[in-house]
């Protein structure tokens, strides 16, 4: 196939293959249906990529006169293994999930409720322009209706497991879910809780991306609501490890949610301290390690998070190593949280455990290196705050103690 050369008129502008479903826009070109949709949808552009006009009408029309040319030239060229291109299916129109929608309210026994949500799922799997009659046809709302429905039957998510998957696969956007967490209200956040908890791996994760994506738009008050079971169950996606996506959008939500009302406390009574420094540990990736290190500075703000971090064997120990390690932002919220300990929680025992660590050494070398102003100042209020202990420890060595404030 690499060495036949494919007419030029058969190329896609975008990805220079050859297309598999042309259609053209109102500007009279032609491109493959995949391509342009993502132009169009996915990257949020209203140009033509060839001619840069503007896009008024963003309809699609099949070109089947270039289809049928492309397919017949496939078959001319299949001894030289050319496979002959499909005819794609005819794109979905509004009305039919409409009518989709209308049978499976008709039909809300668990098999047939199924049925319908596997074939909402296929429709959305099919391209962006399906994505868009979902959204218009109401397919947003009956998800939400759906999983808010199947909550109360404990041992069961088969059907909201289904819906979290087509309303994840639709890539809503950040007004379609502000109106969805405005509309439903925590009936909604524990939708996905309810999933969140029982649900497969998979779902799981599904489930913890939109609740970082429906906290992200909630309100105030919804925020402060959180329970301390959320944070348990959060705490269990990260230690499950189920994907990297998962576990950073838990990471990002856990961030978002710390610095409201009492939900550090909470984060700490769900066992997030012990949770964050065992992923510490193990984390080589540079923004994971951030994620983990602002979360920990923010646990760090009240005195349950400073006790369970003190608390952990590993604690003082891994925050001090990641300091010059990872990043300046990394060693930022290291820094930070070091000062917190030395500030409110210092004792005899903590301080000793600082000089062992090497966690008084890493802050003086904090001040020898090109660090942020600020993270400087912080590290040497740190030392000036304990000098007495610390200044003349034979812990520290001697390149260092030169830089002793």
């Amino acid at each position: 196939m690499d060495e036949i050369e494919i007419p030029a008129h058969f190329l896609c502008p975008i990805s220079l293959q050859l297309m598999r479903d042309p259609v053209t826009v109102c500007t009279g070109i032609t491109y493959d249906r995949e391509n342009i949709e993502r132009w169009l949808f996915s990257c949020k552009n209203n140009t033509c990529p060839v001619s840069k006009q503007c896009l008024l009408d963003r309809d699609l029309t099949p070109n089947h006169t270039l289809r049928r040319l492309i397919q017949s030239w496939c078959t001319l060229n299949a001894s030289l293994g050319v496979e002959r291109i499909p005819t794609p299916k005819s794109p979905i129109d509004r009305i039919q999930i409409v009518k989709l929608i209308s049978a499976a309210k008709r039909f809300p026994e668990s098999e047939s409720q199924l049925k319908y949500l596997t074939r909402l799922r296929s429709i959305a799997f099919e391209g962006h322009r399906n994505k868009t009659c979902l959204e218009s046809a109401g397919v947003i709302e009956f998800l939400a209706s759906t999983m808010k429905n199947n909550t109360t039957q404990e041992n069961s998510t088969v059907l909201s497991e289904a819906a979290i998957e087509v309303l994840f696969h639709l890539n809503l956007s950040e007004a379609k879910l502000k109106a969805l967490v405005n509309n439903e209200g925590m009936q909604f956040i524990e939708s996905l809780f309810h999933v969140l908890r029982l649900g497969s791996y998979q779902s799981r994760a599904y489930a913890t991306m939109l609740l970082r994506s429906a906290f992200g738009v909630a309100d105030p008050i919804q925020l402060v609501s959180v329970k301390t079971v959320l944070f348990v169950e959060i705490m269990r996606v990260l230690r499950d490890k189920i994907s990297q996506q998962a576990s950073k959008a838990a990471l990002k939500l856990i961030v978002e949610l710390f610095p409201w009302g009492r939900n550090r406390i909470k984060g700490v009574e769900g066992g997030a301290v012990l949770v964050l420094i065992e992923l510490l540990i193990d984390a080589s990736e540079r923004r994971a390690c951030e994620l983990i290190l602002i979360a920990l500075n923010q646990l760090c703000g009240c005195a349950e998070g400073r006790a369970e971090l003190l608390n952990h064997a590993a604690g003082v120990a891994i925050v001090s190593k990641k300091i010059l390690r990872v990043s300046h932002v990394a060693s930022d919220r290291g820094v930070r949280i070091l000062a917190s300990i030395c500030r409110y929680s210092a004792n005899a025992r903590v301080l000793h455990e600082m000089l062992q660590v090497g966690a008084v050494s890493k802050l003086c070398l904090v001040l020898q290196v090109n660090c942020s102003f600020k993270t400087k100042e912080r590290a040497k209020e740190i030392l000036k705050l304990h000098s007495a202990v610390w200044k003349n420890s034979p812990c520290i060595p001697v390149p260092l103690l030169s830089s002793y404030p």
